[in-house]
Parts: C-alpha cells; structure tokens; sequence
C-alpha cells in the first residue's frame, strides 16, 4: 500500500482479484476488449525492439502481401498474457506454455476481444489449461491456441497497480512534417559562410540533397576541401569562393546577399558576431526592424512546434527591441502555418511586479498589442513558464487567458534566461531544434556546433520558407 492511499477512497475498478485454482470451473471463461491505434504500434515496437517496417512504414507495407500496416503478432498474444496476469486466473498465475495460430492481420482501428475458457484443471499440480481465442469486429478470428498455467491458490484482493506513462515521440516522423512545408518550393541560392568544420559543412550540403539550397561555400578553399576529405563529403558541382578568414568570409557573403546573389545566409564555422556585424554594414540588407533570433522546438510532451525568442541575439533588450523580437516572431510563425500566433511572455511570476521589470515589459508589451503597435498575433504576460505552456497550471492558478497553456511563442525577457531554456528542452526533454535569424532582408540560417544533421537541414527548411515569403512580399520583406 503506497504512502498516503486511503482504501476508502478506492472503487471497484482500482482493485484486481484473483480466480484461485479451486474456484475455476471447466468451462469458466473471461475476456477483455482492445482497440489498437497507431500508437500501440509504435510504442509496441519501442519496447520490443521489433522495427520491421510492415508495422511502422505505410509506404512499404502497401507493397507487401497485408497491403497495409499492421500490429505486430505478438501484440495480439500479449493481450491474452494480460488477461491471464491481471483477471483470470489474474495475480499470481505463473505462465507454463502457450501455443499460438496467427489466422488474420490485425489492423490499425480493429477492436479486439480475447477470450480464456477453462478446458482442463490438473489437482495434483494445481495446473490449469484454457483455451485462448482473440476476434476481431467483424467476429473473424485473428489468433487462438492453449495455455497452460500454474493457477493461484491463495485469494488475492488489491490496489491496481499504475503503468508507467509512456510518451512517444518520433523525431524522424515530425522531420519529415517539418521537410513537407517546403515541398513544391523552389531551392534558392545560400552563402554558407566560412563552413570549415565538418559539421557546417555536411550541414550545407545535406540541406542541398534535400532540395532545399544551392550552396555557395565561401571560405579558405584548401581547407574547405581538406574538411571535406576527411569527411567523405563530396563537394562535385558545388561553388566555392575563395577567401582567406572568416571576416572576409562574413564580409562577401553580406555583400552577396546585398546584391541579391544569395537569397539565404547560412553561419559556418565562425561567430554569431562576425556574421551579424557583416550583415549590419550592409544598408540594403536592413528592414529598419531589430534583428533577432527564433529557435522551433519539437518538443515530446507538447503537441504542437514551439518558437523560442530571442535566445541568441538580443543580450538584454529594451522594451522597444522586445516589440520588434516580438513582431518577428509572430511574422514568422504565420509563414509556418499559425494564423493567430498565441504569444506568451515569460517571467518568473504570472503577475506584475515592480520589482521584477520583466514584468512591466510584458504588461506594456500587451497593451501596445491592444492599441496596434504589434500586430497579427495574441499576446498574454506576464506569464510563468509552467502557466504558459500547461493548461492545467493555469487553471490551478485561476489565469484565464487565450494563450495559457497553449502558447505557439515564448518570448523571454533576456538571452541568458532563453539560452538556459532552449538547451533544457533540447538536452533534458528530448526537443529537436532548428534556428533562424530574422529582421534582416534575407533569412540567416544560424546553428550552433552541437546541432546534428537533422538540425542544421531543419534550419535551413525554415530559412527556405522565409525567402519565398520575401519573394511574394511578405510580411515587409524583413528577416
């Protein structure tokens, strides 16, 4: 019994009991029912380790002889040990043998009931056999066979014990969502700047497999080559201009963009800085809006992206350069799809303190979203973390707003505070992200060395999207 139960306040369905050998009669029987989903599937395989792509890729299981996905058979037999572990004989049954006849596919949909009928007892051993049948729906039979049990022979009444909660997440699937918005879109030009380590590099021209760029490596081209052997990428056909260091770099690539030779600016291996200041000196490449930061999250328990601004940029930035990260980032989202952008600002409390200026900010920060100085999205701060992204924290602390709990924007008061926070999601719950500098009049793809490949071709998807948006004119042509 766990500390703080009270048995009191436990109904019928929170216990489980036993069928003892002595009250099982030939002939006796009991069933569950189970509808399967997709997501008994994948978490199936997850603990089975069994990815045979008949239960987990539609496009191959279309071709095999099922014509679909399926669950995996051993589902369906785990659905006849559940009824013999937890109701009949239930706890304290030990398994012996089980034979099983796979007749039909169990699919995706298709509710299941599993039956046990009791077809021999045994006294001497205290051993009993069912017979074990699963059908489908439609009353066709899917599976049967026999199992032999040593049945229980003490009486067994007590609290159902809770199944831990398991939460799939399938950054592949959700990469390939994300690769799908560019679909039919066109691959621009990108000025990958100074791509001297092997991960800007492969990066670069991952994005490029995909149809996403056509890199232009600017760089020492000696060395770019050098990394490129050692990595076993192949730059055929690929552009190179030479250069001597990483300012120079930054420098032609900014002065590329500016022209209009590049439609997308990706960061290599140098400093967020030295790109920034380059683009800076370039009149042509400023909208008159602040530049800023925005990373997108895939995150496991939350279900939908999540943009995160600034946490890159922007050190400690001013109420005024808060409205301009803001606007950038609502700008941005409805290019991803958001029609309505919720937009929560964060602080460490949900209400406004003077002693706390982030939360002023957020207060102005809504109120000037009221008069119209930040358009297209709904904004809602102070908020908490916890309140923004969990209904249920809001709904404890009584905030009703629009936003709690279902925030698509987390605008934070400062880099420190969003750094910390992006690479929490990232490193402890498991989030998948990309990043894109905005406020300039091409997107900068801007990764960090620790992303992966995945990463860095996701960030250079959300640049891809950006520059058909300035192509077509909008929002003021400023990222």
């Amino acid at each position: 019994m766990g500390i703080g139960m009270n048995m009191n306040d436990l109904t019928n369905d929170d216990f489980i009991e036993n069928v003892t050998f002595d009250e099982l009669a030939i002939g006796q029987n009991a069933r569950l029912l189970r509808t399967l989903s997709i997501e008994d599937i994948k978490a199936f395989a997850a603990v089975s380790g069994d990815t045979n792509p008949s239960h987990l890729d539609a496009q191959y299981a279309n071709e095999t002889l099922l014509h679909g996905i399926v669950a995996h058979g051993m589902w369906s037999g785990a659905l006849i040990s559940a009824l013999l572990g937890t109701q009949f004989p239930g706890p304290g049954t030990i398994y012996v043998d089980q034979a099983l006849h796979f007749t039909k596919p169990v699919r995706v949909g298709d509710t299941l009931t599993v039956t046990a009928t009791v077809t021999s007892k045994n006294p001497s051993n205290k051993s009993v056999e069912l017979e074990c049948l699963v059908i489908n729906q439609k009353g066709e039979r899917v599976l049967y066979g026999t199992a032999h049990v040593l049945a229980p022979t003490q009486k067994i009444r007590m609290p159902r014990i809770a199944t831990p909660l398991i939460h799939l997440h399938d950054p592949e699937a959700r990469f390939k969502d994300l690769l799908a918005q560019g679909h039919g879109l066109e691959a621009v030009r990108c000025a990958v700047v100074h791509p001297c380590d092997a991960g800007s590099l492969s990066g670069a021209i991952d994005a490029a497999r995909y149809g996403l760029i056509i890199p232009v490596l600017i760089g020492p081209e000696q060395r770019i080559q050098h990394v490129a052997e050692e990595a076993g990428i192949d730059l055929s056909g690929v552009e190179i201009i030479s250069v001597e260091h990483s300012h120079e770099s930054a420098t032609r690539a900014a002065e590329m963009a500016a022209r209009g030779d590049v439609e997308i600016l990706m960061k290599g291996s140098l400093h967020t800085d030295e790109l920034i200041h380059a683009v800076l000196a370039q009149p042509k490449l400023r909208s008159g809006r602040r530049m800023s930061h925005v990373f997108r999250f895939d995150i496991p328990l939350y279900p939908k992206p999540l943009l995160i601004t600034d946490a890159a940029l922007n050190i400690h930035p001013s109420l005024p350069e808060k409205v301009d990260i803001i606007q950038n980032a609502i700008d941005f989202a409805r290019v991803m799809g958001v029609k309505t952008p919720k937009v929560a600002i964060l602080s460490a409390v949900e209400t406004v303190n003077p002693s706390i200026p982030s939360t002023i900010d957020a207060a102005a920060l809504c109120k000037m979203a009221e008069r119209g100085q930040i358009v297209g999205g709904i904004l809602d701060g102070p908020l908490a973390f916890d309140n923004a992204i969990s209904a249920e924290a809001a709904q404890i602390k009584k905030i009703n707003s629009p936003v709690a709990g279902d925030a698509d924007i987390l605008a934070v008061p400062d880099l420190e505070s969003g750094n910390m926070l992006a690479k929490q999601l990232e490193y402890l719950a498991g989030a998948s992200g990309s990043g894109l500098v905005l406020g300039a009049r091409v997107p900068i793809a801007l990764t960090s060395r620790a992303d992966g490949p995945m990463n860095r071709v996701a960030s250079a998807l959300l640049a891809l999207l950006a520059a058909h948006n300035a192509r077509r004119g909008n929002p003021r042509k400023a990222w």
